[in-house]
């Protein structure tokens, strides 16, 4: 877990620190106070973009010296942290103990999952957006995951660029360029396909709850290898590599209805949704040791009060940390009196 976390020229943010327990992180406050400037910093600890998906030159404060810090103690005595310097504001700098680290090296220090608003049109949205969603979930469980999503977008952009310049590509270069598609991207589809088997088996056999279950699976499952080298003058006309893992979509049912969850009510998605991330941390919590730092925003608002209350009560039973926002107080009137609770308001955050 965080025991500290602190910012720089963050958002809305000229310096804010905050010292949470264990447990629930409560965050109240009107809409616009920091709430979830405060929820997206937490999730620039892990790699990536964060929860917003931003480019990192819009997270820097607009009063500021141009650039941003985030910092945080974990319980184990570890400091990390990244930010941005005001010469280079799209150049993530990230640091382990003090020492300059890749990104992707935060996975091994801190699993962070996160829940917002926008979300809630995760089944109906694109097939890039699900499988952005499932890559967040293997990261959680396979921290290698992210070496390999960078190394094979990586070679497939650059293989997209060479089959759509003027000049003629050298034969070799792609292929060169090819076998790290094919390496990495079956190291990508292999990952997927284990997390939702493991997370389809648990969620089977967990018992009925007033969160719908989901049926989960991957379509275009194969691990390869793809035909990429016969698929050049294909892919050229098209400006993008038309076969890979890229390619890949997480499809959920509604167990129970038998209902793809694009169909459900909107009330239903968003259970199906709360009750996916429930079972990944339980996963993430057997498979690590430890559970993930789930982030969850918003979320009281859209579930009437025993859906809010049989959550407060399956997160403090499956424990770790966990911050949640809400505009009102009264939204987390279940949660336990040993909860850490934080007012925010105009770029401060007051112990409540």
């Amino acid at each position: 877990m965080i025991s500290r976390l602190s910012l720089t020229d963050f958002r809305s943010y000229a310096d804010a620190v905050v010292e949470p327990g264990p447990g629930l992180v409560i965050l109240t406050g009107e809409n616009g106070a920091g709430k979830t400037n405060l929820l997206e910093a937490v999730s620039m600890l892990a790699p990536g973009r964060g929860l917003r998906g931003a480019p990192l030159s819009d997270m820097a404060r607009q009063d500021g010296a141009g650039g941003f810090t985030v910092a945080a103690r974990l319980d184990d005595g570890v400091d990390i942290g990244c930010g941005t310097l005001p010469s280079a504001a799209e150049r993530r700098v990230v640091r382990i103990n003090g020492v300059a680290a890749a990104a992707n090296a935060l996975a091994e220090r801190i699993a962070v999952l996160w829940l917002t608003p926008a979300m809630d049109r995760l089944f109906t949205d694109s097939a890039g957006a699900r499988r952005r969603f499932l890559d967040r979930l293997v990261l959680a469980l396979e921290p290698t995951h992210a070496h390999h999503a960078a190394r094979y977008e990586a070679a497939m952009r650059a293989r997209t660029r060479l089959l759509t310049g003027d000049a003629a590509a050298d034969p070799s270069w792609l292929s060169a360029l090819e076998a790290q598609m094919q390496e990495h991207g079956a190291a990508l589809a292999q990952a997927r396909t284990r997390t939702v088997q493991a997370l389809r088996a648990r969620i089977e056999a967990a018992p009925e709850s007033l969160f719908a279950r989901a049926g989960i699976s991957l379509e275009g499952t194969d691990a390869g290898p793809w035909p990429f080298a016969a698929n050049r003058s294909r892919d050229g006309a098209a400006g993008r590599a038309t076969e890979g893992p890229h390619r890949q979509d997480l499809i959920v049912m509604h167990l129970a209805k038998g209902q793809a969850a694009a169909l459900c009510s909107t009330g239903e998605q968003k259970a199906l949704l709360i009750g996916l991330i429930l079972a990944h941390a339980e996963l993430v919590a057997e498979r690590a040791g430890q559970p993930p730092v789930l982030l969850l925003d918003e979320v009281a608002a859209h579930l009437d009060p025993g859906r809010r209350a049989a959550l407060i009560d399956r997160l403090v039973v499956q424990g770790g940390q966990v911050w949640m926002t809400g505009t009102e107080p009264e939204l987390f009137a279940a949660a336990p009196s040993h909860a850490t609770r934080y007012v925010v308001a105009q770029g401060q955050v007051v112990s409540d």
